[in-house]
């Protein structure tokens, strides 16, 4: 499939298996070449994917979770170099979405499969006035309980406890969220609502295969899904479950719209996480690249 691929290993990633040597048995055999980088602090998987690019790599390769794997798109938009995907972090939710198997070496397998596809996935494109440059996202963009509840999940919990740490970190986010006053922009048009979270979706999945925040968000359709939760009482979760569960929600607790380019401004400003990652606080402006990404993928379509 290629002649050269670059893997960009992140070695605190939620899970300890051993990467090269699981590398090598599956990519030996195939005659390819390949070369791995290691990661040390934030901002070394963008360098090192932009770098690989740029040296003639014919696959950049994300070894783990959801963040490494936003980080390695942000140095690969705009190059034309397809992204490959290893599953190593306590949330692998973007990998599940396009269907990557979660063990390291059928993963693997997949990067150099004969019958692979190279997938065209739409990639959420994040300004502010204060960033140096734009950041981009795959999975979603979110602001207050489903910020703080990521904000919550530090490195300690999610080693200790894996994914059941996300649901801590909600538990520990409920008595600090209270609603806030959203304006959102969607192209170009103004609507103010009451809520206690937003989320931008470029792709629905909650990391379980076939379970998607709603039934219709596609990572190929040219749009943001911005879905907004009016409280945390029943109501309003029992309206999510409806959406999860492909039944009609309720517009009086859960709304859901979809725009190609959306402004988000709170009163008072709420944090921003990004693919799990701290992105300062609200206003922001979030619109979408189509098919800015190509993805290696298992063969049909997923």
């Amino acid at each position: 499939m290629s002649k050269h691929i670059h893997v960009v290993v992140n070695p605190a990633s939620g899970q300890n298996e051993p990467v090269l040597n699981a590398l090598n048995e599956v990519f030996q055999p195939t005659g390819v070449t390949w070369s791995v980088s290691v990661t040390k602090t934030h901002g070394d998987a963008r360098r090192q994917a932009s770098e690989a690019a740029e040296g003639g790599a014919d696959i950049v390769v994300a070894y783990g979770g959801d963040g490494t794997v936003m980080e390695v798109v942000n140095g690969l938009v705009g190059t034309g170099v397809p992204l490959g995907i290893l599953p190593g972090g306590t949330g692998n939710v973007f990998s599940i979405e396009v269907g990557i198997p979660q063990t390291l070496v059928e993963a693997a397998q997949i990067i150099v499969g004969d019958d692979s596809l190279i997938r065209q996935v739409d990639v959420g494109h994040c300004e502010k006035k204060d960033w140096e440059h734009a950041k981009h996202f795959l999975l979603r963009v979110a602001t207050g309980f489903d910020a703080q509840r990521i904000n919550l999940t530090d490195r300690k919990l999610r080693d200790k406890y894996g994914k059941m740490a996300y649901f801590i970190g909600a538990l520990r986010a409920i008595p600090e969220t209270k609603p806030v006053k959203y304006t959102f922009t969607l192209d170009g048009e103004v609507v103010e609502i009451e809520g206690v979270t937003c989320l931008v979706e470029n792709a629905g999945n909650m990391g379980i295969q076939g379970l998607s925040l709603a039934p219709d968000i596609s990572i190929s359709d040219g749009l943001l899904d911005v879905i907004c939760v009016y409280n945390l009482d029943f109501a309003s979760l029992s309206s999510a479950i409806k959406s999860i569960t492909n039944i009609d929600q309720d517009p009086e607790n859960f709304h859901h719209f979809r725009a190609r380019e959306v402004s988000i401004a709170s009163d008072p400003s709420q944090s921003i996480v990004g693919d799990g990652e701290k992105w300062g606080k609200t206003p922001v402006t979030i619109k979408l690249l189509p098919g800015a990404i190509d993805v290696v993928t298992p063969g049909g379509e997923s």
